[in-house]
């Protein structure tokens, strides 16, 4: 299946601010049974972008705009390859924890069986895992599949009921979030309770008119994989009770949320910011003409070209006025501050 990908974000700033620096993971990445075939990132204020792979394979885009600017648009377009993976039975073989612990004694999985920023054990976690009898007991796999039906079963999908650095507990006190949240406790559980490796995906899901899937098909998404004898990292989705398939496109993986981020930077100035997002994936039929760019809706062109256009500008203040404001804010270091913003 091919899918032409288009991840549009905006801030907006209450007074122009006079420098920014950011680093993005919106390149889909090109492995397992996923290949990215094209892929184009626009900024505006133009500028220069850079790129590299961390050591977990992800693609990070980094670019520096200095002078002063209202606002910042980033959009991104990817056309994606994504087959079906293999079937996943419903268990494994009665010996698959013993098969497990070997694998992990031998490999090298710390990094996802440790807590991280957001996937860090806590009281409240205890009592859900207490509540969901979350123990090792029949194969890894059937342990899984129940876990992921439970977590979606037990939460409702409440946007912006929690924010992106909430901890899981808010969450688990609420019994509702968004994927991420989801994700994270699934990781924790899955960590401190089974002893199962397991990692944070973040990408985008693809959401046919025959699916009934709670994620808002406007937005990112996320879910987790984890490592099992026989089948290796396996996809499991909570927030909609699915085992990832040939609709989930990874853009990036980690341990939680704090490491894979769409888009991370800070600003100099003094000023508020207000974020848009917009994010739309549709099936392509074909990978012919890959070097022509690809055809862009209607709507979402209408919606680019609002996004890039330029807030009206207050009329210049007068040399009075200047002395004014100065005198009333003060010169000092506050004004030269820099503010970091995570998203």
């Amino acid at each position: 299946m091919y899918y032409s990908i288009r991840h549009l974000t905006k801030f907006l700033y209450s007074n122009p601010i006079s420098e920014s620096m950011m680093e993005t993971r919106m390149h889909p990445r090109s492995d397992q049974n996923q290949r990215c075939l094209t892929f184009h990132l626009s900024v505006s204020p133009r500028c220069r972008v850079f790129s590299y792979r961390d050591h977990l394979s992800n693609h990070i885009h980094h670019f520096d705009i200095p002078g002063q600017h209202p606002q910042l648009v980033v959009v991104a377009e990817s056309l994606v390859e994504v087959q079906p993976p293999s079937h996943i039975p419903s268990f494994l073989a009665p010996d698959a924890w013993t098969e497990l612990d070997n694998l992990v004694e031998k490999g090298d999985y710390w990094e996802m069986l440790l807590p991280s920023e957001f996937a860090a054990p806590s009281d409240a976690l205890d009592d859900l895992a207490q509540k969901l009898d979350v123990r090792r007991r029949d194969d890894p796999l059937m342990v899984l599949h129940q876990l992921n039906q439970q977590i979606y079963e037990y939460f409702d999908y409440k946007p912006k009921s929690t924010r992106v650095d909430s901890p899981i507990d808010l969450a688990l006190t609420n019994k509702a979030g968004v994927c991420q949240d989801f994700a994270h406790i699934m990781i924790t559980l899955l960590r401190t309770k089974l002893r199962i490796p397991c990692r944070y995906v973040s990408g985008y899901l693809y959401h046919g008119e025959s699916d009934h899937d709670r994620s808002l098909h406007s937005a990112t998404h996320a879910w987790i994989e984890a490592f099992l004898p026989q089948l290796g990292w396996v996809g499991f989705d909570p927030t909609n009770w699915l085992v990832a398939r040939d609709r989930h496109i990874r853009t990036a993986i980690g341990r939680d949320y704090a490491d894979v981020p769409p888009t991370r930077g800070m600003f100099r100035g003094r000023a508020a910011s207000d974020l848009t997002v917009a994010v739309r994936v549709t099936p392509s039929d074909a990978t012919a003409g890959l070097d022509q760019e690809l055809p862009v809706p209607e709507d979402w062109s209408i919606l680019v070209e609002k996004a890039t256009q330029l807030p009206e500008q207050l009329p210049t203040p007068t040399r009075m006025q200047q002395m004014a404001q100065q005198q009333q804010d003060g010169i000092s270091d506050h004004l030269k501050r820099i503010t970091e913003l995570d998203f």
